[in-house]
């Protein structure tokens, strides 16, 4: 039987999540928004990211008793990303933490790993970041086609490449960078490396300019001749076996696409609530054609929460979810966009002055459908799975 339902202690999780929405991640997107850059570094409100216990990692340490962030279940974890992406998804991407890489290294790396990179984030003593580096110009949602090189020089490795919209990469403690030996022979030939910050070689950093989105960067950057140790290959050469490396960074992404339609589903319930306030004070409830798009949009959110949940219910049971999981992002990107084109409807010119929460929304949410796997991609990995061809 499937079941959604969360305990008393996560319960009261996602209530203070909404209490600090309000109070935080909303102000410090619109000021992001309207600043358009990133929220500094060294925003006092990333101080308080910590003074809460934010900014941990979920690893328990190497005496299994420290984590700073326990480790929830797959569903609690996408109600709260659900719920702080209604309040702003640009801002929770930016909070300090390990990121996207932590799950492949607490499952893939060793213990010496673990201790050096995760250990700074049991106890942080300042904002830290960790960041994924696979994206590049000419590998975004085709994660096998990239062409970033790692060559064995001695007792450690040369890598060689560019990487572009990686997020909070020029602010980083470290990149976990996906590589390949030999880009002619496909997925077995990628690797994942440690990259710390200052390493010679590492540079070229650029904050890209986005529409949406503005409160994290996206950065692109270069690898040039960067030298690292055998010790950062993540997991090392003998865990390694055919696709493992490229199979480990899919485990990433397959992991990363409910919450990405959490975060959707988050933004669409924004747009329409601030659709129906707006909507109310401006008299237009009493109109067919608006409470006909309010109710569409209403049920399309529900039912992209309920894939997303399944596809989170199935990993906590184990359980294969990569039809569930496409089929969340996909299902729950272009909703989003729908939802925030009907309040872009609704407020009208009111929009076009580009200080509407709307406006806003409809701005960040497109990335939705790109980040991760566009959403031709998941239907394409969906139809593919269903009809048995290899994904």
């Amino acid at each position: 039987m499937i079941d959604f339902r969360i305990d008393p202690e996560a319960q009261a999780r996602l209530a203070e999540a909404a209490e600090i929405g309000l109070k935080e991640l909303r102000p410090a997107g619109l000021e992001a928004d309207k600043n358009m850059a990133p929220i500094p570094v060294g925003d006092p409100f990333f101080d308080r990211c910590l003074e809460r216990g934010e900014g941990g990692t979920s690893w328990t340490g190497l005496d299994g008793k420290r984590a700073r962030s326990p480790r929830r279940s797959v569903v609690e974890r996408l109600l709260l990303s659900e719920e702080q992406a209604y309040w702003d998804r640009g801002v929770i991407i930016a909070l300090p933490g390990p990121g996207l890489p932590e799950n492949n290294v607490i499952s893939m790396g060793t213990d010496e790993q673990k201790e050096r990179y995760l250990g700074p984030f049991l106890e942080p003593d300042r904002p830290r970041w960790a960041c994924f580096g696979m994206t590049e110009p000419g590998a975004g949602s085709d994660a096998a086609a990239i062409r970033t090189t790692a060559r064995k020089d001695g007792d450690g490795w040369i890598l060689n490449g560019a990487k572009c919209f990686i997020g909070s990469a020029s602010r980083s403690d470290w990149i976990l960078v996906q590589a390949t030996l030999d880009p002619t022979k496909g997925r077995g030939a990628q690797r994942a490396f440690f990259v710390e910050k200052g390493t010679p070689g590492l540079g070229s950093f650029k904050i890209e300019k986005k529409m949406g989105l503005k409160a994290y960067e996206s950065t692109s950057f270069s690898l040039d001749d960067v030298r690292v140790p055998a010790a950062n290959l993540l997991g090392g050469e003998a865990r390694y076996e055919s696709s493992a490396g490229f199979k480990t960074a899919m485990r990433t992404f397959n992991a990363g696409r409910p919450q990405i339609a959490a975060n959707a589903v988050g933004m669409a319930r924004s747009a329409l609530d601030e659709s129906i306030r707006f909507a109310r004070e401006h008299d237009l409830l009493g109109r067919d054609r608006v409470r006909d798009r309010i109710e569409a949009i209403s049920r399309k959110v529900r039912k992209a929460r309920l894939v997303g949940l399944k596809a989170g219910w199935l990993a906590d049971e184990e359980r294969p979810n990569i039809i569930e999981a496409s089929m969340s992002k996909a299902l729950a990107a272009q909703m989003a966009q729908e939802a925030t084109t009907l309040g872009l409807e609704l407020v009208g010119i009111v929009g076009a002055r580009g200080d509407h929460l709307i406006e806003k929304l409809y701005r960040d949410v497109k990335a939705m459908d790109i980040v991760e796997g566009t959403g031709q991609v998941q239907r394409m990995i969906v139809a593919r799975t269903l009809v048995g061809l290899p994904r």
